[in-house]
């Protein structure tokens, strides 16, 4: 654009200069001076720049890898990448006219009908931003449904990430949040029947340690208390072997599809799951797709609930979701498709298997204990007895090896606890290096 196309522009819309267009921001909110920002590239020094980022992002792969903590390292089978770059697929974002959009909207009920079957709720929506965002939605769903509980009671074992991003979700609604303490010996919660003001009671499934939360127990003080209980799971493989949030009766189901088909990448994009019993379902936020017919009796997708900003009038929304994640939540249906539900439950076990056969070998390393008894899935803390978490990831690193997440920088009183992730991307020789490793570090 040039100068004399914008004074053009602006002398066709009779504005003086383009200051004039933001004239409804308060001045003294407005932008003085340019802001703070390097100078542009040209095409050959910014291609250089995404080169050497590149190399480094090789370098961080080429290390053997136990990171998880919510984003997790699965496998993505070749027929992924090789459907959903098909430009069907790849120009996916909101069908808004749904018919036009078939294709897109029949792959999205096939994602919300997986997502309930998995969870064992009775309906499912297209899909939210990410697992965080997605757990504060369910406590704000709970609110437009439980009109006599106030009080948010959250487990302190649930992924600090999201209890923070529910923090900024409620920080300026009247809803206070509690903190659950958790069994410092088992890794569970600790839910005492004692909370009359309930709102929800928020439970990971498994939690951040990677331990299996009694979902049963929940659900039996959530309802002498007249709460409403949500279940979050932030690894979502472990479904296809847990039994579903759904047959504890939880109330609403939250989750990260991270690791159904996409890949950890830089920490996104990532996907949210949430799913609700049918007595909820027009509290859901976001879309829902449904299946009709249409005027000659053929099947026919449509997008029967749409209570998001961007279908209906704000004080009628549900929240303010201008979008949802339909490429993702379509790559995720297609990964489940690949699976089919007795791939996916084998590839669960192989996860527990290999998580097992490590953590039974780590904690016979001299000074490397298991703080946590209870059950776990692909997940688990280990304790480095006399050394710091984070100083031993760090020995860790120098020999090539991301050990996993120090929790001290969220639980001050676990200094020397690491949480490790096992998924089926961990071979033998991976998991023979680490033990090796950290026998060496803890002599």
């Amino acid at each position: 654009m040039t100068e004399e196309d914008q004074a053009e522009m602006l002398k066709k819309i009779e504005v003086k200069d383009v200051g004039e267009l933001f004239e409804q921001i308060p001045e003294q909110l407005r932008l003085k001076q340019p802001l703070n920002l390097p100078a542009p590239l040209s095409e050959m020094e910014l291609m250089a720049m995404m080169e050497k980022l590149a190399k480094e992002g090789e370098i961080a792969a080429s290390k053997t890898s136990f990171l998880g903590g919510g984003i997790n390292r699965h496998y993505v089978p070749a027929t992924i990448s090789s459907l959903i770059s098909r430009e069907e697929f790849l120009t996916a974002y909101t069908p808004y006219q749904p018919e036009a959009s078939q294709g897109t909207l029949q792959a999205l009920y096939e994602f919300q009908t997986y997502i309930a079957m998995l969870s064992g709720m009775d309906a499912a929506n297209a899909s939210l931003y990410d697992g965080a965002t997605a757990t504060a939605e369910a406590v704000l769903m709970a609110k437009r449904i439980n009109k006599k509980g106030n009080t948010v009671y959250v487990s302190s074992a649930l992924h600090p990430h999201y209890r923070e991003v529910l923090r900024t979700y409620l920080r300026d609604v009247d809803i206070p949040i509690v903190e659950l303490a958790f069994d410092p010996k088992t890794g569970k919660t600790i839910i005492l029947p004692m909370m009359n003001d309930a709102l929800a009671v928020v439970v990971g499934y498994p939690n951040y340690f990677g331990v299996i939360e009694d979902l049963k127990d929940a659900r039996e003080v959530a309802t002498k208390i007249g709460a409403l209980l949500i279940s979050v799971t932030t690894e979502a493989l472990a479904l296809a072997l847990l039994k579903p949030p759904g047959e504890f009766g939880v109330d609403i189901f939250v989750g990260e599809g991270q690791s159904f088909g996409l890949p950890p990448s830089f920490g996104g994009p990532l996907l949210g799951l949430i799913a609700t019993k049918e007595a909820y379902v027009r509290n859901l936020p976001g879309r829902i797709i449904g299946r009709g017919q249409d005027k000659n009796g053929k099947d026919a997708f449509v997008i029967v609930i749409a209570t998001r900003e961007q279908h209906i009038k704000r004080e009628k929304a549900t929240s303010n979701i201008c979008t949802n994640e339909a490429l993702c939540a379509t790559i995720a249906g297609m990964y489940l498709t690949a699976y089919g539900k007795t791939g996916l439950a084998k590839l669960a076990q192989q996860n527990a298997v290999k998580a097992f056969r490590l953590r039974k070998k780590l904690a016979k390393i001299p000074g490397v204990s298991i703080p946590f008894s209870g059950n776990t899935f692909n997940e688990f803390v280990i304790r480095t007895e006399k050394r710091y978490g984070h100083n031993v990831l760090h020995y860790l690193t120098e020999r090539d090896i991301f050990g996993g997440i120090a929790l001290s920088k969220h639980y001050s009183n676990n200094p020397n606890d690491i949480l490790v992730s096992v998924t089926e991307m961990n071979t033998d020789e991976d998991a023979e290096k680490l033990v090796h490793a950290l026998t060496e570090i803890m002599k």
